[in-house]
């Protein structure tokens, strides 16, 4: 186990500041390389503790202005077209860069590593995805995965595309089934 001190937030961890024991390649993999904690040693101690005021109004200023951001563009919502199957499975799938793509699309700059999806979108459908602006600030945001835009508008109404789709069929059957009644009779 390696002794290290957060320099900021991390999930499932703990607050900047503290000291953590984690294991080798998570310190070496990831915390380390991203800036996200330094090696306790007694210099980097004793620098952070200088440090620790400006570090702490610093993240306060970036949470703050991540606040300002996630108000801003509350209630997001962005559209990407798919081809898919009958069934609505899609022909591949959505990923965190699509949905990054989308949003800068949609006016809010963000990189893929923000968008926190746990696992690809792979049917057609509305799924909600959360993006980090900040440690301590994520925010919602609507996918909606469609085959087309008439689609996707009707998915946002909450009518589903199945279900659009099988009452086109009735409907084309029950007409077909009346004119045949009009051609008997």
């Amino acid at each position: 186990m390696i002794d290290l001190i957060l320099m900021q937030r991390v999930d499932k961890l703990g607050q900047m500041g503290e000291r953590v024991k984690v294991r080798p390649g998570y310190a070496r993999n990831y915390l380390l390389p991203t800036g996200k904690a330094i090696r306790a040693s007694k210099t980097n101690l004793e620098r952070f503790e200088r440090e620790r005021a400006q570090l702490e109004a610093d993240n306060i200023k970036r949470r703050g202005e991540a606040e300002r951001v996630a108000e801003r563009v509350a209630g997001l919502s962005v559209i990407i077209i798919r081809q898919a199957g009958e069934s609505g499975s899609l022909y591949g799938s959505v990923v965190a860069r699509d949905i990054a793509v989308a949003c800068a699309d949609a006016g809010l700059t963000v990189t893929r590593e923000q968008v926190l999806l746990g696992q690809p979108i792979k049917a057609v459908g509305v799924s909600t995805v959360q993006v980090e602006l900040h440690p301590e600030v994520l925010i919602p945001v609507v996918v909606n995965v469609a085959r087309s835009r008439e689609e996707a508008e009707k998915q946002a109404r909450g009518e589903s595309a199945a279900a659009a789709a099988q009452a086109e069929s009735l409907e084309a059957a029950l007409a077909a089934e009346m004119a045949a009644t009009e051609q008997a009779g």
